[in-house]
């Protein structure tokens, strides 16, 4: 009996070591490594290393709901406007030899209604690539906010004023950085974005139409900037190259007017260079309170009104006036191209009343000439053409940011426009006309 356990003890563990050895021939299997989102502290909040990479990503994005009010000028005239915009961005960041690699995306898709925001009457849904660009050391390649304005000044208006308020533009420039807060930045930038544009000819005129050519030369763009604690300083200054069609006669009703004379009709006017110069400052206050900034900006433009206004545009109106903005007119007595000038000085004051409410209060005055021999008068005593005028635009708005990120804003604006002499609108006489605005903004920047 006692054999017999012996016997059957021993074949149970040599059973037991034999499968033991077995099992552990056999290869053993692994979990998968689980990579864990690391944060990227290098460049800031909200950035995280791309999993298997070296680059830092941040998405981000904004919603903004705007609802304006603008006088009603007639009976179809919308009296609100609404509009509702979504922002995606992306934001990718690689450390290199040869510096930072930096390509963001900024998409935005807005919807609006109403006369205030150009629909009378309809709804319109606009997508766009707001930028897309590439920074590589100091290169900078694709779409982004044009090196003629300083996008660092410290501006809170939400309604437009005569400047050229750091519209985002089609550019390939390059970047010297010296140290100490100063750079420089050689830029060509695209010609279609500042060109200007609005006459319709009148007989009566000593100027006709500048029918633009294609394009030959991009716009050619320059700046020195600094940056410090107290704020920053740019001077900067564009050139814009303007050409036109071969000179034909316009044919009004059916009827060919004679505004060329046979020695210019069927000529193409000599190329003309138009040119634009800007200074700004913008200084912080901290010693009013934290946040509080001053700012201030001057342009003067000679043949490139774009540079003044922030982009291509055809007229500015204020009630019922609206006025031609044109780069350039051709003589019809000479056939040559006449340039368009202008000027403008802008700026505004912010003040924090508490880190939670802020208060802002802006103006701009722009004036821009033609000559005399741009516009005539009526025998009704009325100037018709491209007449000089002046306008100035003054407005304040406040803004409560009950958590971070989130806005909540009123604001008011006045405009003023007075041409030279007095003008004929819908069988109404005016010698200057006004206009009122008023805007509530909803944002959520995230």
């Amino acid at each position: 009996m006692k054999l017999a356990k012996s016997l059957l003890l021993g074949s149970a563990v040599g059973f037991a070591a034999v499968a033991g050895a077995q099992a552990a021939d056999l290869p053993a299997k692994k979990a998968a490594p689980v990579e864990y989102v690391r944060v990227c502290s290098t460049h800031g909040a909200g950035f995280f290393y791309i999993p298997g990479t070296e680059t830092c990503l941040k998405v981000s994005g904004r919603v903004r709901a705007d609802y304006l009010f603008g006088e009603p000028l007639t009976r179809a005239d919308d009296a609100f406007g609404f509009r509702t915009r979504g922002r995606i961005q992306l934001d990718a960041r690689t450390a290199t030899a040869y510096g930072l690699l930096r390509s963001v995306v900024r998409f935005e898709i807005t919807r609006s209604s109403g006369t205030p925001f150009g629909n009378t009457g309809v709804i319109g849904t606009s997508p766009d690539v707001n930028e897309a660009f590439i920074q590589f050391g100091g290169l900078t390649a694709g779409r982004v906010t044009t090196f003629f304005d300083n996008g660092d000044l410290p501006t809170e208006h939400m309604g437009t004023l005569r400047f050229s308020d750091s519209p985002d533009v089609d550019l390939l420039a390059y970047t010297f950085s010296f140290g100490n807060g100063f750079s420089a930045t050689l830029s060509l930038e695209d010609n279609l974005e500042r060109r200007d544009n609005g006459f319709v000819f009148s007989p009566t005129l000593g100027a006709a139409p500048l029918f633009f050519a294609g394009t030959r030369a991009p716009d050619i763009v320059g700046n020195v900037k600094y940056s410090g604690t107290w704020g920053s300083a740019q001077i900067s200054a564009a050139a814009h190259q303007m050409r036109s069609l071969v000179l034909t006669n316009p044919v009004v009703g059916g009827t060919v007017l004679p505004v060329f004379g046979p020695g210019v009709l069927g000529t193409i006017p000599d190329n003309e260079w138009g040119f634009a110069v800007q200074a700004n400052v913008g200084i912080n206050l901290p010693s009013l309170a934290p946040g509080d900034a001053l700012w201030l900006n001057a342009a003067y433009a000679d043949g490139a009104l774009g540079y003044i206004t922030g982009g291509s545009q055809n007229d500015i109106t204020d009630g019922s006036l609206s006025q031609f903005l044109v780069d350039g007119y051709i003589n019809p007595i000479t056939g040559n191209i006449v340039r368009g000038r202008g000027w403008s000085i802008a700026g505004g004051f912010r003040h924090f009343w508490t880190p939670q409410i802020r208060s802002a209060i802006f103006g701009s005055y722009a004036r821009f000439e033609y000559g005399a021999s741009a516009s005539s008068v009526t025998s009704d005593g009325f100037r018709v053409g491209l007449n000089d005028f002046n306008e100035y635009r003054i407005g304040a708005n406040s803004f409560w940011t009950p958590v971070e990120g989130l806005d909540f804003g009123l604001e008011v604006i006045y405009a003023r426009l007075d041409p030279r002499g007095r003008v004929l609108v819908n069988n109404q006489s005016f010698g200057s006309d006004s206009s009122w605005e008023g805007r509530l903004r909803v944002q959520r920047d995230f």
